[in-house]
């Protein structure tokens, strides 16, 4: 049960993250990038665009 919950909330975090870089003024080579990143790696990828990403 608690690891659903956690894989949900990575879910979400990822959901969230992904919807926040298309909505980005950067340039589209950028946003497809970080969307792969967030893709390829959900947790670390999530973590370096909370660090790097958003200005």
């Amino acid at each position: 049960m608690f690891e659903a919950l956690i894989g949900i909330l990575v879910l979400i975090a990822d959901i969230y993250a992904i919807v926040r870089v298309v909505q980005s003024g950067a340039s589209t080579l950028a946003k497809v990038l970080w969307i792969l990143g967030i893709i390829i790696f959900p947790v670390l990828g999530f973590i370096v665009w909370l660090i790097a990403g958003p200005k």
